[in-house]
């Protein structure tokens, strides 16, 4: 099997092996990476995070796992602009930095081995961890509690006063929608790279993984443009079209797609 059918295959395990399927995901991005190098240096992690951790209840270690892991050194990436290994788990994993999600899935991992329930939260702009049937959120970067008030903070940060915290925003993420977000954060992270190839690799990921949005058919059509690839770009901004309900958004499409001329011969 390719890196991408042994990602897929991951996610059909039961119980679903993401950080696995994730580490698949860089070795696409970077042939030389080896998962069981990873795996093993998850197994290493796993036993310094066990030594820290106090003698409570299974339920009640969620958030003592996430302080242990910060104290070894598992912190958000503030390097600015950010760079596309703060969401490769492999990468994660060595330098102990990364996006919210990534350290979320070397979190979830840790709980799913060490029996603690953890599950994450698809929270926009910010991923988030929770206790099932806790009233509150945990932030993977360092285990902060979260309340509906805090939330709302987080939100406002993120999307202006304006926005409205809702239900929507506090459900389970399946593993399937984390390592789609995953592939999101990554197409976005290798385009502001201006690595479009890779971006690519991220963007047709994204479509396999599951529903997609006119957003996800806007993004891969940049990319075609980029990479000047007409036919496919119309293909996409085709299909963006047909399920945008913003009517903006509609005029253009309309527009990007009748200033696209005839599309010249070229390797997709």
């Amino acid at each position: 099997m390719n890196p991408r059918q042994r990602c897929l295959s991951c996610l059909q395990r039961s119980p679903a092996a993401l950080l696995e399927a994730a580490l698949w995901i860089a070795v696409e991005h970077d042939g030389s990476v080896t998962p069981a190098d990873s795996l093993d240096r998850l197994l290493h992690l796993q036993q310094q995070v066990r030594n820290l951790l106090p003698v409570l209840p299974l339920g009640e270690l969620a958030q003592p796992l996430l302080r242990a892991l910060n104290t070894l050194g598992f912190q958000q990436d503030e390097y600015h602009p950010i760079r596309p290994h703060a969401a490769l788990l492999d990468s994660v994993l060595k330098r102990r930095r990364g996006q919210p999600l990534a350290l979320a899935i070397v979190a979830l991992e840790l709980a799913q081995r060490l029996g603690i329930p953890l599950e994450g939260v698809n929270f926009p702009g910010h991923f988030l961890l929770r206790l099932p049937g806790a009233d509150h959120l945990l932030d993977p970067c360092g285990g902060r509690r979260l309340y509906a008030k805090d939330c709302r903070d987080l939100l406002a940060r993120q999307y202006g006063d304006s926005a409205t915290l809702n239900g929507d925003h506090l459900i389970r993420a399946t593993p399937t929608q984390m390592l789609q977000r995953l592939s999101r954060n990554l197409r976005q992270l290798h385009t502001t790279h201006d690595h479009d190839l890779a971006a690519l690799v991220d963007a047709e990921r994204v479509m396999q993984l599951g529903p997609v949005g006119s957003a996800d058919y806007l993004a891969r059509a940049n990319l075609y443009q980029r990479l000047n690839c007409p036919q496919a770009e119309r293909f996409d901004l085709q299909h963006a079209l047909l399920l945008s309900d913003d009517p903006l958004q509609r005029l253009q499409l309309t527009e990007r797609l009748g200033l696209l001329g005839t599309p010249s011969a070229s390797l997709h």
